[in-house]
């Protein structure tokens, strides 16, 4: 055992049993491992399997990963708005107006090209093509197309860089959420804000370095925590949901009629024992539980302070809208987000449901922009005038878009679209992005890209890009094999970049 542990441990009874219970000599005769065990430690990369605890820290859960970031981002922290279910291109950023010409006629079978459908549309005989009911205009001096939906983010499209041209392959809801938040259409990858927490750290030990926040009662599509999990990485980089009401995380406060007095007396003696346990076997996981339990008790003081809104002056309160003096709804969390990157938390992840509309879709995407559409752009301009937006990247966008033909019945003033994949339109603003500009184009239907596609590898190795991560290079070994967050593709979309 290291001289130094059993210093601190001498004096212990309890500490010395456990210590007695196993030696190293012991643990490589008496198991079955035997040498396999020395072999084991290899593999483990950074955790050395019989090193002190304060050795293995080298890799400390402040400064992420040595000789990270690769070279100097522009971005420092994150907030990704993402808005479940798919949000239409058609009826809010890409203006196809040939479609008044052609609406109610059938989808040429040239356009579709035989893609595949969903089990939605799949036995329809016809595909009648529907122009959006709501009007575009364009905005700012990039002269940019936004629908009437839209009017707040219509305000700041000189701030935005549009993508018109992403595609992804995942045509159902799960596989294509968790294919944008962890590069994989099936579960049990690291989701893209523990891939930054693992290899960037933090930079604010008080705080997680990935925090989530989901609207209340948004209904829609359901949402899973795998979505935000650590997947194959240590489990203290998985994101940490922040909820509403009197426990924005649940279990950090007291149990009831307990003063707390005898917390930090309670964690030093587990710490001991999990170092003990450390020192045993080696599991790299000891660690990260340990760096949990430090961080819970910090965050006994620092969660209240940064989820207290009562400071905020009134005029923020009526620019990010009514709704964001009820916590829990999109526009709290916008708020509750610029406190957050404020306090440098390195990424925030808020999540909108409720954008899958296969019927009504006019009343149903209109109520969502309501929702949503003020305290998106508000967000955008607060971040501005507190001169974060220079340094922060803002994301907006869902996990892919809809059908240029109408699902189920058209009427003139009703109808549906089904999920599409093969384009749709998310839009980037802040750190090292280009303003007011539109990258990528769509036919004349929204239906196929015929400039500029970018997949969400693509997206993914961009925005890794612009917190100076060389995609390629972030990677952690799993089951014998690197993975990455763009697993084996993706490329920076470069022409976006300022």
């Amino acid at each position: 055992m290291c001289h130094h542990h059993n210093i601190v441990r001498s004096d212990n009874k309890d500490l010395q049993k456990v210590e007695k219970q196993i030696d190293r000599r012991e643990f490589l005769t008496k198991t079955s491992l035997g040498l396999g065990a020395m072999a084991l430690g290899s593999l483990l990369g950074t955790e050395k399997l019989f090193a002190s605890v304060s050795d293995t820290n080298s890799i400390s859960e402040l400064n992420g990963l040595p000789g990270l970031p690769h070279f100097v981002p522009k971005a420092k922290r994150i907030v990704y708005l993402f808005q479940s279910g798919g949000p239409s291109q058609l009826e809010t950023f890409d203006y196809k107006p040939r479609l008044y010409d052609l609406h109610g006629q059938d989808l040429p079978a040239s356009v579709r090209q035989g893609q595949r459908l969903t089990g939605m549309s799949a036995d329809q005989t016809a595909f009648p093509m529907t122009s959006s009911i709501f009007n575009f205009k364009q905005y700012g001096e990039s002269r940019t197309w936004v629908s009437e939906l839209m009017p707040y983010t219509a305000e700041i499209v000189d701030d935005l860089c549009f993508i018109k041209s992403m595609h992804t392959e995942q045509i159902n809801h799960d596989p294509a959420i968790t294919f944008f938040q962890t590069g994989h259409q099936l579960p049990g990858r690291p989701s893209i804000g523990a891939w930054l927490s693992y290899g960037l750290g933090s930079d604010n030990q008080d705080l997680p370095t990935f925090i989530v926040l989901v609207s209340k009662n948004a209904g829609g599509q359901p949402l899973y925590a795998r979505l935000w999990g650590n997947g194959f990485l240590p489990t203290r980089h998985q994101g940490v949901q922040f909820r509403s009401g009197k426990d924005p995380v649940l279990y950090l406060n007291n149990p009831d009629n307990y003063d707390g007095t005898d917390r930090r007396e309670m964690l030093d003696y587990l710490r001991r024992l999990n170092e003990v346990q450390f020192d045993s076997y080696g599991d790299p996981e000891i660690n990260a539980r340990i760096a949990q339990y430090e961080m819970a008790y910090r965050m006994q003081t620092s969660v209240p302070e940064a989820t207290d809104m009562s400071d905020e002056p009134d005029y923020i309160y009526e620019m990010y809208g009514e709704d964001s003096r009820d916590p829990g709804t999109y526009a709290a969390n916008c708020l509750l987000a610029r406190k957050l990157l404020e306090k440098d938390v390195k990424f925030v992840q808020l999540y909108h449901q409720g954008w899958d509309q296969h019927g009504g879709l006019p009343a149903g995407i209109k109520n969502q922009c309501k929702n949503t559409d003020q305290a998106t752009a508000a967000l955008v301009k607060d971040l501005k005038q507190r001169g974060l937006l220079e340094d922060t990247l803002v994301i907006w966008g869902g996990e892919f878009g809809r059908t240029v033909y109408s699902q189920g019945k058209l009427t003139a003033t009703n109808y549906g679209r089904d999920h599409h994949p093969r384009c749709f339109t998310m839009w980037m603003a802040g750190a090292g992005v280009k303003p007011g500009f539109t990258y990528g184009q769509t036919d004349d239907f929204s239906y196929n890209i015929i400039k500029d596609p970018v997949h969400v590898h693509d997206f993914h190795a961009t925005l890794m890009h612009l917190c100076g991560v060389d995609h390629e290079r972030l990677t952690f070994k799993h089951q014998g094999r690197r993975y990455r967050l763009t697993d084996v593709h993706g490329h920076v979309v470069k022409r976006i970049l300022t």
